[in-house]
């Protein structure tokens, strides 16, 4: 099977240096195993995208040296494919409305004793499931999955073994949201499913998702890639570096700079080149040989 990886950015504003680790990590594990690096504009939530800030991002990829070898994705073209996905869900009996407010939540979860934390998961305590009484009357508001009990198992390329309950860490989460927008979980599994993505590499602050995407890509039948999540570019303050909290924007007057600094974050050595193409060539390499060197690692007893 082609090895087919991608980066998939939110047109929310500029990459910055963090943007740049998982961009740069996900287009060398493509090329170092012969495969195609495709670029997904992931502006599924419309309103947090500024017009042209998707060719912004597009132009620094090309200033980096970063070239998609098929044509982009936008999410925002695909409505009809997670309306269709929804659907099939729903269909299955794997996929219902819900009613509730976060306030509804919250007041649920404190009548069983949970107080919800700030940047902690709200775990969904299945209000609105079908054999609990469904909407009992009240107008729908989003859509969630219903997920299975159990322990999801899978295996990050670098971070080694994983496991989370998402049914009672997570709960039913959303896959359409109040305001009409599909959710992140949803778009995400459908569009690596129809691109063929098989190798996802990506930022280590999305590892958290995994678990909801293969619970998701299991329910909708649809193939699961395998997973590596890379270190975080962290922000003065110890928070991941983010456009929230003011990263500013990759300075592309040097793009073999930035380039450098992102490979430090992935464990490459300096390399000495004098354009982004022969830097990207020098990298290619040096990645492989990281990549043996944590395979021989989770292979060790």
């Amino acid at each position: 099977m082609p090895v087919i990886g991608r980066f998939a950015p939110s047109p929310t504003g500029p990459l910055h240096a963090g943007s740049l680790v998982a961009a740069l990590a996900s287009w060398l594990d493509a090329r170092t195993q012969d495969g195609r690096w495709l670029v997904r504009i992931e502006d599924v939530d419309r309103p947090r995208c500024p017009p042209g800030m998707d060719q912004v991002i597009l132009g620094q990829l090309a200033a980096c040296g970063l070239h998609p070898d098929e044509p982009v994705l936008w999410q925002s073209t695909r409505d009809s494919a997670y309306a269709q996905a929804l659907q099939q869900l729903a269909e299955a009996g794997a996929a219902y409305p819900c009613a509730c407010t976060r306030a509804d939540i919250d007041r649920a979860l404190a009548a069983q004793g949970v107080v919800h934390e700030r940047f902690a998961e709200r775990v969904y305590p299945g209000t609105c499931r079908p054999e609990r009484g469904g909407l009992r009357g009240r107008p729908a508001r989003a859509w969630r999955l219903q997920v299975p009990p159990g322990t999801v198992h899978w295996h990050d390329r670098r971070l080694g073994a994983q496991a989370q309950d998402v049914a009672s860490e997570v709960g039913d989460f959303v896959l359409r949201r109040a305001d009409g927008l599909w959710a992140y979980q949803l778009a995400v599994v459908v569009d690596d499913a129809h691109q063929g993505i098989t190798h996802v590499v990506r930022g280590g602050d999305l590892a958290d998702n995994t678990a909801r995407q293969i619970v998701l890509q299991r329910a909708l039948g649809l193939p699961t890639p395998t997973y590596l999540h890379t270190p975080l570019v962290l922000a003065a303050d110890g928070h991941k570096l983010s456009k929230q909290n003011g990263a500013a924007p990759l300075d592309l007057a040097a793009p073999v700079q930035a380039l450098q600094a992102a490979g430090r974050v992935l464990g490459l050595p300096p390399l000495d080149a004098d354009s982004p193409a022969r830097w990207l060539a020098q990298a290619v390499p040096a990645w492989a040989g990281i990549i043996r060197a944590l395979s021989t690692r989770s292979d060790s007893p």
